[in-house]
């Protein structure tokens, strides 16, 4: 909310020009009338404001650097994800936007990262629009008056209209983002796609908390049941992690990023980011419910000659988004705080239709499918994803890791084996044949298995063996048909279950053996194998 009688920030650590106009702190209302002066979108039938983030609607990975300097030449995992930036460079960029803005209204909203005080950090964002001041206000914690105008220890300044000179600049195109650890700034340009904000600090806490903290950042949504009992739910975007933690009968403490300390588990966040394709009241209420005045759709279109949105319209792209904060959702933990987990659920959209609906892990296993990270990524989340690609993503969340998974894995197995968690494997993907053939796994069977783990009921039934991934299934489940929880029962032929299984295996160890040498034996233990 607006805080009456505070003034505009010092701006100038940033070479943000003195003469720039600057709106500090807007209220949501105050926003989103902005956003409506500027003609940056329309209010829904909801109440809720509608953009459009322009040319992209999804982030740009291969457009993501970090700048190469003394913290980071050693540490980060210099790749395919993590692309070397010039320190001289970045500063050019960063007077360039500077130079850009000076003749322009910005919009300054200070923020805080990660509800445990003992490891927040404060984070002000400048943006060129409204409607990304607007997200900054629901994705990120809402401070005190008490905490704010005080220079952060980071800082984003994000100007979608400015386009880098890539022959000039040294970006791959016009737009970037751009992560300097040393300067504490990201710049994000050329992109009007919010999750690039949203992003480029979960990067940063990947980096900070491992590093500094000795503390797991996890790519996760979490809640709690009413006994304490917290449950974790790892994923790549589109394969369940808000759905299934958004829970009516389990307290919300995030939907997708967290940290596991020494004694508990926290949200980065103070909102959340969900997909909206296909949404409705019957399958997803709370989400539903959270889209009101103050939330911030992005991509949708209308119903012709109205203002209801058609979640089923994906013109524009499939991965439509609402933003909004956390206490949207009636019942959000706050603080969000909990003990350490109880569950622990790895969601993989599996494309192939070959693993089973739900299965427990042993630690080693579970140690060994979390550094695999496999999954499918979801049309619309990335540039150019149009349907399900299978993947191997680190640690569920590859592109976002400036580490090497096996660092994560490390602080994985240490937790694993420091507390009784059970870890499950739960198939959000495909059922009775691969992606084109088979149907995508019903929500209500997803939701009634994960209800059983969290109440304790799988843990007193009997299980099977998978023949070729050895997971272990359970033989029953209540709300579930018998048939579905062994995939091979899902098929029409079984023998081309089983080659395609043996596909999805070969893949496995095809790719775990990146991981296999001597360097990662702490994370790796020798002869373990992913099938």
């Amino acid at each position: 909310m607006s805080k009456i009688g505070l003034q505009n920030p010092d701006l100038s650590y940033l070479n943000l020009k003195s003469g720039i106009e600057i709106k500090y702190q807007l209220s949501p209302a105050q926003l989103v009338e902005e956003a409506l002066k500027n003609n940056e979108g329309t209010l829904a039938s909801s109440g809720a404001l509608a953009i459009d983030t322009g040319k992209f609607t999804g982030r740009s990975p291969k457009d993501r650097f970090i700048v190469c300097d003394a913290i980071t030449e050693h540490e980060v995992w210099w790749s395919d994800i993590n692309i070397k930036f010039s320190p001289k460079k970045f500063d050019v960029l960063q007077e360039k936007i500077a130079n850009y803005l000076s003749d322009k209204k910005v919009y300054v909203r200070d923020a805080i990262a990660c509800a445990d005080k003992n490891y927040a950090i404060s984070i002000r964002v400048i943006t060129e629009t409204a409607y990304q001041n607007l997200f900054a206000n629901n994705l990120f914690l809402r401070p005190e008056s008490i905490d704010l105008n005080i220079e952060p220890e980071w800082s984003i300044i994000a100007a979608p209209g400015f386009l880098a000179d890539p022959e000039v600049d040294g970006t791959r195109q016009g737009n970037f983002t751009l992560i300097n650890f040393t300067k504490k700034i990201i710049l994000i340009g050329g992109s009007g796609y919010t999750g690039e904000i949203k992003k480029g600090i979960f990067s940063v806490l990947n980096f900070l908390l491992p590093v500094y903290k000795e503390t797991l950042s996890m790519h996760c949504s979490a809640n709690v049941g009413a006994d304490g009992d917290a449950a974790i739910f790892f994923g790549l975007s589109g394969t369940g992690k808000t759905t299934l933690s958004a829970d009516p009968n389990r307290g919300l403490i995030g939907d997708d990023e967290h940290g596991w300390g020494d004694h508990s588990i926290f949200n980065f966040e103070g909102g959340c980011y969900a997909k909206c394709v296909d949404l409705n009241h019957e399958k997803e209420p709370q989400i539903f419910d959270a889209i009101k005045f103050g939330a911030l759709l992005e991509n949708t279109n209308y119903f012709s000659n109205t203002r209801e949105v058609d979640f089923s319209n994906i013109e524009k792209t499939e991965n439509t988004r609402v933003a909004y904060p956390i206490n949207y959702i009636d019942n959000a933990i706050l603080p969000s705080i909990a003990s350490v987990p109880k569950n622990i659920f790895f969601l993989s959209a599996d494309a192939f239709g070959v693993l089973p609906p739900i299965s427990k892990l042993s630690i080693e296993q579970a140690m060994s499918y979390f550094i695999n990270g496999y999954t499918a990524k979801v049309a619309g989340t990335e540039t150019g994803v149009t349907e399900p690609q299978l993947t191997f993503s680190a640690c569920f969340g590859k592109a976002f890791l400036p580490l090497h998974p096996a660092k994560y894995a490390a602080l994985l197995g240490k937790k694993l084996k420091d507390h009784q968690v059970s870890v499950w494997l739960i198939n959000t993907g495909w059922s009775g044949g691969a992606y084109g053939t088979g149907k995508r796994m019903s929500l209500k069977y997803t939701r009634a298995m994960i209800t059983a783990a969290l109440e304790g009921i799988l843990e007193h039934v009997e299980y099977q063996e998978h023949e070729i991934f050895k997971l272990q299934m359970p033989k029953t489940c209540p709300n579930v048909p018998d048939e579905i929880l062994n995939p091979v029962k899902t098929w029409q032929n079984a023998s081309e279950y089983e080659a395609k299984a043996r596909e999805l295996a070969d893949a496995f160890s095809e790719n775990f053996k990146q991981f296999e040498n001597g360097e990662n034996e702490e994370i790796v233990p020798k002869g373990l194998k992913m099938c």
